[in-house]
């Protein structure tokens, strides 16, 4: 990733070790890009499976992030109470332990490019829109498909912050391809319940 990417990551973690990080704290470290930081962050849980249900409280405030994005906000805004939310210390830890690692692997292969695309004023909004859908997916409660979309939703954060247009558009395959997946296996699914 590049450098002020992963400055942002040893922040939090310098942060962390300190006290309970909020959703406050990763907004104020990472200012503009704390709209991809934060929903990395949130969506990085759910690449394991987990049972149905859980993924409210965060497809909640991707949803509210995402819909800021589409509307063509700039920085991320959240309610007092939810900004105040704080993850437990250990977990935290863990999970920028994780996209620490998961940039690593990331930066061999990303880099600037199409960046017409990339760069283009609508795209922004565009992004926003395909990771509210991501978002809608991964809230679904169709067992064992958390890990698709949120696969999705990191390599679009990924994509923005690299400004990587060919990685944009492979995230854009990706979405169509789940959204293709998860309609023929509810299909299938309900055709079993009825």
């Amino acid at each position: 990733m590049n450098f002020k990417f992963s400055q942002d990551i040893e922040a939090l973690l310098t942060l962390v070790a300190q006290k309970s990080l909020t959703l406050k704290d990763i907004l104020n470290v990472t200012a503009e890009r704390g709209f991809c930081l934060l929903i990395a962050f949130l969506a990085l849980p759910f690449i394991f499976p987990i049972p149905p249900g859980l993924t409210g409280v965060a497809g909640v405030v991707i949803l509210l992030l995402s819909g800021q994005m589409l509307l063509g906000f700039h920085r991320p805004w959240l309610p007092a109470q939810m900004a105040r939310a704080s993850f437990p210390t250990a977990l935290a830890q863990h999970l920028l332990k994780h996209i620490k690692r998961l940039t690593k692997i990331l930066e061999r292969v990303t880099r600037p490019r199409l960046m017409v695309l990339a760069t283009h004023p609508y795209i922004w909004r565009l992004n926003g829109l395909v990771l509210a859908w991501l978002t809608v997916l991964l809230i679904l409660p169709i067992p064992l498909t958390n890990p698709f979309p949120a696969i999705g939703i990191l390599l679009l954060t990924v994509a923005m912050l690299e400004a990587d247009g060919l990685l944009m558009c492979f995230a854009y395959g990706w979405t169509f391809s789940i959204t293709l997946g998860i309609y023929l296996l509810g299909a299938k699914l309900w055709s079993l319940a009825f």
